[in-house]
C-alpha cells in the first residue's frame, strides 16, 4: 500500500515511463541512476536488465546491500510551470532473485516496457528491486486563490 498518497500521485508514479532512483552506500556516498519501474500492490520494482553495462555488479545494488534506504523519484515538467508535479516515495529496498513475486513484478515490468520482451527478461532469475515505500511527499503547482 502506497502511504498516504493523494490518487493523481498514484495515477502519476503509474503511468510515468521512468523514475529516478536514489541509493546511497554505508559512508554516505549517494547515486541517483534513472529507471524503468512498475507499481504492483503497494510496492515498486524495477528490474536489472540486459542493457550494456561495463559491469552486471551494480553499484545500486551493492548501495542497496549496504543501506536499503531508497528514494525514488517521478516528475512531470513542462516550459509552462503551471503543469509541473513530483512525487518522491521514500522507501526500503531489497533485491529479488527468484520466486513467485519476482515471476510476477517481471511480468509487470514486461506489461508496461514491450522493449523488455526483445531484451529476454528473465521470469526465473536475476536481479530485481523491490521498493517496500515507508513515505510519500508529492507536489503539484496549485494557483494562489
Amino acid at each position: 500500500m502506497i502511504p498516504d498518497a493523494p490518487a493523481w500521485a498514484i495515477e502519476l508514479l503509474e503511468m510515468a515511463r521512468v523514475g529516478r532512483l536514489a541509493t546511497v552506500d554505508g559512508s554516505g556516498r549517494p547515486l541517483v541512476v534513472p529507471v524503468c519501474y512498475a507499481l504492483d500492490g503497494g510496492r515498486i520494482y524495477s528490474a536489472v536488465d540486459a542493457k550494456p553495462k561495463r559491469t552486471r555488479e551494480l553499484r545500486r545494488l551493492r548501495n542497496i546491500a549496504e543501506n536499503p534506504l531508497v528514494s525514488l523519484v517521478v516528475d512531470e515538467y513542462d516550459e509552462d510551470w503551471t503543469h509541473l508535479r513530483y512525487v518522491i516515495v521514500e522507501g526500503r529496498a531489497d533485491v529479488l532473485t527468484e520466486g513467485d513475486e519476482f515471476s510476477r513484478a517481471i511480468d509487470r515490468l514486461v506489461a508496461k516496457y514491450p522493449q523488455y520482451r526483445q531484451l529476454a527478461l528473465s521470469r526465473d532469475s536475476g536481479a530485481l528491486i523491490r521498493i517496500t515505500p515507508e513515505r510519500i511527499l508529492a507536489w503539484r503547482f496549485q494557483p494562489e486563490t
